[in-house]
């Protein structure tokens, strides 16, 4: 199921949440240049290796590796990790956008993205795959989300068919899909789900949500407005 639409409309145009898709094609298209060795480099250097920043934690020298945290949340390893994770951004970022501001969204999602990070490479301490992609990040905005638009409509696209859903059952369901991944690998010989790295995405979940909770009583959201079109 891939959500397509939302039922909130923001107040102001989500030119920060736009800026963050806009960076992440770029970089895609970008890493279409490179050759496979080229790619492979790309991901070393500008990805998150869990153990280079494990050792980095344990004898801090230059901002190389941290950096990585930020940079890796640009990459993608292929057309399908970025269009799902642009279109779940394009769906919910806007109205978490609208909930922060246009100057805090940018330090939210970061924090998300740092949230994430934090998570998976403290289970996944002794990994040497780079983790790319937004989805730590996403999934913060998806805590938001959860927490500031619990009942409002999510159109969703189930084999050819558009379902409406509220918000809390599908970031709900997603949610326990991601953490019942994680706990799964536990005891296995990567502690990794296949490549993908859950546990940033329930790393990710949990810090947009505490952050929104804690947050809350600062915060204005936009009523619940069926859209024409759009996100």
């Amino acid at each position: 199921m891939f959500p397509v639409s939302d039922e909130p409309e923001a107040r102001s145009f989500p030119f920060v949440n736009l800026a963050i898709i806009i960076a992440c094609v770029l970089v895609f298209l970008y890493e279409l240049t490179l050759s496979m060795t080229q790619v492979n480099r790309f991901f070393f250097d500008y990805g998150v290796v869990p153990r280079q920043l494990d050792n980095w934690l344990k004898h801090p020298s230059g901002l190389d590796e941290p950096a990585t945290i930020i940079t890796s949340a640009f990459v993608h390893g292929g057309f399908l990790h970025l269009g799902g994770n642009m279109l779940y951004l394009w769906v919910f970022g806007d109205n978490v956008e609208d909930a922060f501001g246009h100057l805090f969204y940018p330090l939210f999602y970061l924090a998300a993205a740092v949230g994430a990070v934090t998570l998976q490479v403290a289970i996944d301490t002794n990994s040497v795959v780079p983790m790319v992609g937004a989805s730590g990040a996403i999934s913060g905005v998806m805590g938001a989300y959860f927490v500031l638009y619990p009942t409002a409509r999510v159109d969703v696209l189930f084999l050819f068919f558009l379902l409406p859903v509220p918000a809390v059952f599908l970031i709900g369901f997603w949610f326990a899909l991601q953490l019942f991944s994680g706990v799964a690998t536990f005891g296995t010989a990567q502690g990794a789900s296949e490549g993908v790295a859950v546990w940033a995405h329930v790393g990710g979940f949990v810090t947009g949500l505490v952050i929104v909770l804690a947050l809350r009583p600062f915060i204005h959201i936009s009523p619940l407005r069926r859209r024409t079109g759009g996100s």
